[in-house]
């Protein structure tokens, strides 16, 4: 089953892009109406994200959501087998230039690239952007086939360096200081030992504060990379470098992460990863806000 998945997007990366996002937009449409325990995780996040906006509002941005996050998939077709010349020409970058100007230098930075639909689009455009080498901190995929076919479309372009959440922290270091991009994505529940408590959205989130600790035992700069899907292909907006980060103050470092990637989110609210469990973990005595959505993460 697993090969004939990756042959049938071999064949489907030739075709046009707008087939293609049709193509989404009809399993996205499936998967709302099939993923019933995922679409009331999404609807719960964004219910405690978004009390200001009514109950139609929710659904119309959580469906949208299942839509953008059934695209996302459909292009890892050309991302990972069209022409790279394919997709440079869909990958288009905006923002600050001095943060993209920082990818070809030596120093030691890290690009904190949030959970958006078009997380591996971006991390595609920065190896594609620069000759320094990028490191990514990976979950490992169960299936050794699926493994296999995700490792290699993401290392196709420029030079990558995989570690995965198991890699200790000096060896991360180790490469950090010697000039790679380390390209974070700290924004996911990860359990309570990893984790602190600070704001997200307006509601107390378990946050893992890597990025602090990173930029500050690398001595890193630190710029925010936001992929957004368009009808085009995706945009790559690099915000400003971080001035004043790290400080000696975990909890403010890991507080202003979550207010950036809360500005980031509202504006374009249902390309964020809202079928991930994000407030599994509660403070000691608070319950599940999971009740009608038990799955495991």
């Amino acid at each position: 089953m697993s090969f004939l998945f990756i042959g049938l997007m071999r064949f489907i990366a030739v075709l046009p892009l707008p087939l293609l996002r049709s193509l989404g937009r009809a399993i996205g449409w499936l998967l709302w109406h099939l993923a019933r325990t995922r679409r009331q995780v999404a609807l719960t996040n964004l219910t405690l994200c978004f009390s200001e906006k009514s109950q139609a509002e929710i659904e119309k941005i959580a469906y949208d959501h299942f839509v953008y996050f059934a695209q996302s998939l459909v292009d890892r077709a050309w991302l990972w087998h069209a022409p790279l010349s394919k997709v440079r020409s869909r990958l288009k970058w905006r923002g600050s230039q001095d943060a993209m100007d920082l990818l070809d230098t030596q120093l030691p930075k890290i690009v904190f690239a949030p959970h958006f639909v078009g997380l591996d689009a971006g991390g595609t455009a920065v190896t594609l952007r620069t000759d320094q080498t990028t490191a990514f901190i990976f979950m490992p995929q169960r299936n050794q086939i699926l493994e296999d076919w995700v490792s290699q479309g993401r290392s196709r372009a420029g030079k990558v360096k995989p570690y995965f959440r198991h890699t200790g922290v000096k060896q991360i270091m180790t490469g950090l200081r010697q000039g790679e991009i380390l390209h974070l994505s700290p924004d996911m529940d990860f359990g309570p030992q990893e984790s602190i408590f600070v704001p997200f959205m307006g509601f107390s989130t378990a946050t893992v504060p890597s990025l602090s600790r990173f930029a500050r035992l690398g001595k890193a700069a630190v710029f925010m990379l936001v992929t957004r899907l368009t009808h085009e292909g995706y945009e790559i907006e690099a915000l400003p470098i971080w001035e004043n980060f790290p400080t000696e103050d975990l909890i403010h470092d890991t507080t202003r992460m979550n207010e950036a990637l809360e500005a980031a989110i509202r504006l374009s609210p249902a390309q964020y990863y809202w079928v991930h469990k994000r407030f599994k973990t509660r403070p000691e005595g608070e319950t599940s806000v999971y009740k009608k959505a038990e799955i495991s993460r």
